[in-house]
């Protein structure tokens, strides 16, 4: 079972019904009991990093999620769900990350608006591929993705930083480590290609 973890704060039945148009038994869950349990795990997130990460804490799912990181199977984190696995963000403040991907999540420059640019960035873009694996497959530099987001991840572990995106300068677009892979976009939006990255998530042999 996959489950889709729900604190209160993500694009929940988005990312369940992308799971399970694809075949697979993914189940949105606040019990942190059913999420240690599970075979494989999404953290999803939207908001504001502090409400995400008081969200999860105040349910009792931060420990869980950390205690099925630890298990080995694989997690997937999408969005809010991908900066609170960076060390630190700052949005409204400093914040501490679960530290688990080395670097840490700012808001895009202002610069970029004089540029014609708008933050959030909203809507497709491409991504850059740094590395082949096996979650990748598939997926190539060009390919398209959607962003909705104002804050973004800089990775400082080119070893885990699987994709980039440019947006007023390279961000990070999808981190990899271990049995833990992030995106900054929504796959469960992405149409084909978002599926196809979800599929190749449900079928990861870690």
């Amino acid at each position: 079972m996959i489950s889709v973890i729900d604190y209160g704060m993500g694009n929940l039945k988005s990312v369940e019904k992308a799971l399970q148009s694809l075949g697979y038994d993914a189940k949105i869950t606040s019990n942190p009991e059913e999420v240690i349990k599970s075979d494989r795990a999404v953290l999803p997130g939207v908001g504001a990093f502090a409400d995400c990460r008081k969200g999860l804490k105040e349910s009792g799912l931060e420990e869980a999620t950390l205690e099925f990181i630890k298990s080995g199977r694989p997690l997937l984190g999408i969005c809010v769900g991908m900066q609170m696995l960076f060390e630190k963000d700052y949005e409204f403040g400093e914040h501490e990350g679960f530290g688990y991907f080395k670097g840490s999540v700012r808001k895009f420059p202002d610069e970029i608006v004089k540029q014609g640019m708008k933050i959030p960035q909203m809507g497709w873009n491409t991504i850059i591929k740094k590395f082949d694996h096996p979650l990748l497959e598939g997926v190539a530099t060009g390919d398209y993705f959607y962003f909705v987001h104002s804050y973004r991840a800089m990775s400082e572990n080119p070893q885990a930083e699987a994709l980039t995106c440019d947006y007023g300068g390279e961000f990070t677009a999808m981190v990899i480590r271990d049995n833990v892979a992030a995106t900054q976009f929504h796959p469960e939006k992405s149409q084909k290609l978002g599926l196809h990255l979800l599929n190749n998530f449900a079928n990861w042999n870690v």
